[in-house]
């Protein structure tokens, strides 16, 4: 029912866990995609060939998006293989330890770079090009540490509470563009990113058992509703952050 053909896709991280879920799940719904990846060449050259196995065109460059021009450098290269973007969807980032007290600034600077300052520079490059495209959908993804906040890691919730504020801000400032702009607000997921703490099973035994529906989702999970959000059966829906995780935060 959903169909993403004609459109095409710029996916920020998009060599594993979430982002290379959706990539798979838009080229199915019959999207064109591009996305990023930071060092994996080996695991985005795979995603590229599923991609492709599927009958789409897709784009994968190699990218450090904390780095100045990188952000800009990525648009260009979508451009330079596809006319137009009509869906971006903002999902690279980093989670590390940090405790307050201790916490080096280095680390602080580099999360805030890497998860939020680095979603700026690409939006930013993106929107003029979708506004002269005529529309488009904007789609961030965040994390139910924005809005229940995570100890020891107050820098990925303040960078994550962060996009949620400025979802709602370009929602209303694009609007009028025909613009869409929405989050996807996670919870725990079973990625690469958590597979250091999920090595300890009774660690995962305990974090399952705070989710009411009793699982900790693969990354599809996740890519399911932001192909939701980047489909015309969320025409409708602009500033809202969705929040998928198994019920462990209940808010709206």
């Amino acid at each position: 029912m959903i169909s993403l053909h004609g459109r095409t896709a710029l996916i920020t991280g998009g060599s594993r866990g979430i982002g290379r879920a959706t990539a798979i799940i838009f080229a199915r719904a019959g999207a064109d995609v591009a996305f990023s990846y930071a060092s994996r060449e080996d695991a985005a050259r795979k995603v590229r060939d599923e991609i492709e196995k599927l009958g789409r065109r897709s784009l994968a460059v190699q990218a450090d998006l904390s780095r100045p021009g990188e952000p800009e450098s990525l648009v260009e290269c979508f451009f330079g293989e596809f006319p137009r973007l009509d869906i971006l969807v903002n999902n690279h980032g980093i989670w590390t330890y940090g405790r307050m007290g201790d916490m080096n600034g280095a680390v602080w600077s580099e999360t805030v770079s890497v998860n939020l300052d680095s979603v700026f520079h690409v939006t930013n490059a993106a929107v003029p090009r979708m506004i002269s495209g005529r529309g488009g959908t904007i789609i961030n993804v965040s994390s139910t540490a924005a809005i229940r906040g995570e100890a020891y890691h107050s820098h990925y919730a303040a960078t994550k509470g962060a996009l949620n504020a400025l979802t709602k801000s370009l929602a209303v400032e694009l609007a009028p563009h025909g613009i869409r702009v929405n989050a996807v607000a996670p919870g725990w997921v079973d990625t690469d990113m958590s597979a250091e703490v999920f090595s300890d099973p009774e660690f995962k035994r305990r974090i399952r058992e705070t989710i009411p529906l009793g699982r900790i989702p693969p990354p599809e999970d996740i890519a399911g509703p932001i192909l939701f959000l980047a489909s015309d059966l969320a025409r409708h829906i602009t500033g809202a952050v969705l929040n998928v995780n198994g019920g462990s935060v209940l808010c709206g």
